[in-house]
């Protein structure tokens, strides 16, 4: 067994492991730091495969992301830090047969999808990276830039609903020690 493939398994299995944290611990902080470690994982992942672009980028997004998610968190939440008794999954049974049947048609596309044959020779990674930037600066550029506006708008409108303006709050009278 390679290195390489060494690395990817013990990655994979990180990201695994991580993702069933997100869902066992009662903090949604500590579920969102577990969830940036999986998504840190996969980015690694993309890095032992040799797509250096989309394994700094997933490790950098992600970062980002659940850095900003943990902070509103701890903004918004009653026990972000989760030392109340706290349930971090809602519908159960319906979330685990949702889940189980998404793992079955996931698992049934990968194995009985045609996926064409093995490329025996690949781009190197500069050329890979280059393609990617076409792709993406290409055809796919207004659906990244509306994804990330929309992201952008979501984020402003959460917080300002969010934050009783200053108006909304009764007037108290001061009064001045004269």
């Amino acid at each position: 067994m390679s290195a390489q493939l060494a690395f990817l398994a013990f990655f994979g299995a990180a990201a695994l492991w991580f993702a069933v944290v997100v869902f066992r611990t009662h903090s949604m902080v500590r579920s969102a730091l577990a969830l940036l470690f999986s998504q840190t994982a996969v980015g690694a992942m993309f890095l032992v495969m040799q797509a250096e672009f989309l394994g700094v980028l997933q490790i950098m997004m992600m970062a980002t992301e659940m850095s900003v998610m943990a902070i509103f968190m701890v903004m918004f939440m009653m026990d972000p830090g989760g030392l109340g008794a706290m349930e971090m999954t809602h519908q159960k049974k319906r979330s685990l047969w949702a889940g189980g049947l998404a793992l079955i048609a996931a698992l049934g596309v990968s194995w009985l999808g045609n996926w064409g044959p093995v490329a025996t020779q690949l781009a190197l990674p500069a050329r890979q990276t280059e393609l990617l930037g076409i792709e993406l600066l290409g055809r796919s550029m207004l659906i990244f830039e509306s994804a990330g506006l929309t992201i952008l708008t979501a984020m402003i409108a959460a917080t300002m609903v969010a934050i009783t303006p200053l108006e909304d709050e009764p007037k108290k009278e001061r009064h001045h020690g004269h």
